[in-house]
């Protein structure tokens, strides 16, 4: 049940990096002057200090990202029991975050998407939506693991939409 997932070892932060540091690469070495068709009629010089200047801002924030290496995830807690999770944590406090313990969860509800991202949603026993629970705090596939929830506290109720 316990799971965490980091900046570092999510590909989209890494990419976001990667593809920003190539288009200030590329707004560095290519003249805007020469940014243009063969015949002269296409020219369009404005667009590669745009191109470096988007590259910069996006390799930063990649780039930041990585350094600070936000966390999200949950665990039981060994001393409570409850169910934990967090979002955005930097280190072991801050972000969001919320817990409950199994014997207060009523269902969780799978909605599939057509773009096969999967939403998850925890309802405690008085049909309340718990904040920040969303598949970025669990691990893939999402169905396993709620299954596994439901195996070990056997009243709570596992919905597919």
């Amino acid at each position: 049940m316990n799971y965490e997932h980091t900046a570092r070892r999510d590909i989209r932060w890494w990419g976001l990096f990667v593809v920003g540091a190539v288009f200030f690469y590329a707004g560095t070495v290519v003249d805007p002057a020469t940014n243009c068709d063969p015949s002269g009629r296409e020219c369009a010089p404005w667009l590669v200090p745009i191109a470096k200047w988007m590259g910069a801002v996006f390799g930063l924030l990649g780039a930041a990202l990585l350094v600070a290496n936000p966390s999200s995830g949950s665990r039981i807690d060994p001393a409570t029991g409850d169910l934990m999770w967090w979002q955005f944590r930097y280190g072991p406090k801050g972000g969001k975050e919320g817990r409950i313990h199994p014997s207060r969860i009523s269902r969780i509800r799978i909605v599939s998407q057509s773009d096969g991202m999967d939403e998850v949603h925890l309802y405690d026993l008085d049909g309340e939506r718990q904040p920040f629970f969303d598949g970025e705090v669990i691990p893939s596939p999402i169905e396993k693991w709620a299954k596994g929830l439901a195996e070990k506290w056997p009243h709570i109720r596992v919905e597919s939409v």
